[in-house]
């Protein structure tokens, strides 16, 4: 299983939508267009957004397991 981490390549914002692509084997436009989707709907997307911002680090400073 990959580590879910922010790609430096191919990010629009801060690349959460692209991290999870390509977890769920997507495109991120594909991711991009679901989350748009889910904002009409009420709920804290825009705080889970800014919560995977913070907890996914980016792809060239992701921690690699020993």
């Amino acid at each position: 299983m990959s580590r879910l981490a922010r790609p430096a390549e191919g990010r629009m914002i801060g690349g959460v939508c692209a991290a999870l692509a390509r977890r769920f084997g997507t495109s991120a436009t594909t991711m991009r267009v679901l989350f748009l989707a889910s904002c009409l709907l009420p709920g804290p997307q825009f705080l889970l957004y800014i919560a995977l911002w913070i907890l996914f680090p980016s792809e060239g400073k992701a921690r690699t397991a020993w």
